[in-house]
Order: C-alpha cells, then sequence, then structure tokens
C-alpha cells in the first residue's frame, strides 16, 4: 500500500491531501490578522496629513476640502494634473489616499480602524464590524508610482464598487 488513501479509482498521496486542505481552508485560518482602533498616535498622523494636503490646496486654488465628494475628488484631481504633488511623494500621495479614504468611509459607512497582518501595520477602512475593508491610503500613492494614470474619480468608484455589494440593503430600496 502506497503512503496515501487508496480507493479503487483513485490514489491520493498524503502531500497533496495537506496541499488541498490548506487550500480549502478559509482565508482567515491562513493569516493571522489583528484589527484594532486607531490609536492616539494614528489619529494625530492622519490629522497632520490632511492638514498639509489642505494647505496645498488653499494656497494654489484658494478653497480646502469640505466632504462633498465631487468637490473633494475634483481637487484631489487638480493636484495631480497640476503636478503639486509628484510620484515621488509618498506622504503626499498617501494623504491624498486618506482624503479619498474619508469620502468612502462617509458614503459606505465605514470606519478607520488599523489593520495587521504578516506584512505590516495599515490603516484601513472597514465596513461595520465585517471582514470587509479597503486600503484607501496607498490606492493613490502605488498607481502613480507605478506610473498609472487613472483618474481619482475611477479610482473612488472601484473601491466603492468593491463594497457597496456588501452594504445591508436598506428598507424598500
Amino acid at each position: 500500500m502506497s503512503n496515501g488513501i487508496s480507493l479503487p479509482w483513485i490514489a491520493i498521496p498524503v502531500a497533496a491531501i495537506c496541499l488541498l486542505s490548506l487550500l480549502a481552508a478559509p482565508a482567515s485560518a491562513q493569516v493571522n490578522v489583528e484589527i484594532g482602533e486607531l490609536s492616539y498616535l494614528d489619529r494625530q498622523y492622519m490629522s497632520q496629513q490632511r492638514s498639509n494636503l489642505e494647505d496645498i490646496t488653499r494656497r494654489h486654488f484658494g478653497t480646502g476640502f469640505n466632504g462633498e465628494k465631487a468637490h473633494d475628488l475634483e481637487l484631489l484631481q487638480r493636484i495631480l494634473d497640476r503636478g503639486l504633488v509628484r510620484s515621488t511623494q509618498t506622504a503626499e500621495l498617501q494623504a491624498m489616499g486618506m482624503v479619498l479614504g474619508d469620502l468612502l468611509a462617509d458614503e459606505l459607512d465605514m470606519h478607520w480602524v488599523v489593520y495587521e497582518d504578516r506584512q505590516g501595520r495599515s490603516r484601513a477602512l472597514r465596513y461595520r464590524d465585517t471582514d470587509n475593508y479597503l486600503f484607501p491610503v496607498t490606492m493613490i500613492s502605488r498607481r502613480r508610482e507605478a506610473g498609472n494614470e487613472t483618474s481619482v474619480e475611477d479610482i473612488y468608484q472601484k473601491a466603492y464598487d468593491e463594497i457597496a455589494p456588501v452594504r445591508e440593503r436598506l428598507p424598500f430600496q
């Protein structure tokens, strides 16, 4: 008899069974993820980043972010179009991601959390108490750093479309 399971029509080695069971395991069982609230330092850092970006918009456009989706997305795009934040300015690009995240959080009923896994610690948006997350801080920066010039509106819409299907339906919708 071989080192595995034998049935009249199939023989599966034990190593293959272990691999199959690992592949079939839920993602949460494969990755140790810890979710926590933003720390005081997280909130301070995010506030400072938003403030720095606000300074850029006020200085160059005479207006700041106001939480209105169309207005804020347009401002973010204008910053990029005018080259006020370049692909090498990671901190500023990530600040833009925070503003984008604030808009998504507001529209999708999400909240900022700390998401920590074996890759590291990230600030993320979480939909209620589910396992549905968005990582807006890097949505703009990673694209721009790679030379991808996807519009801010398209980035927003793609993120929105990821979470919209899992949202609870309101009565009479």
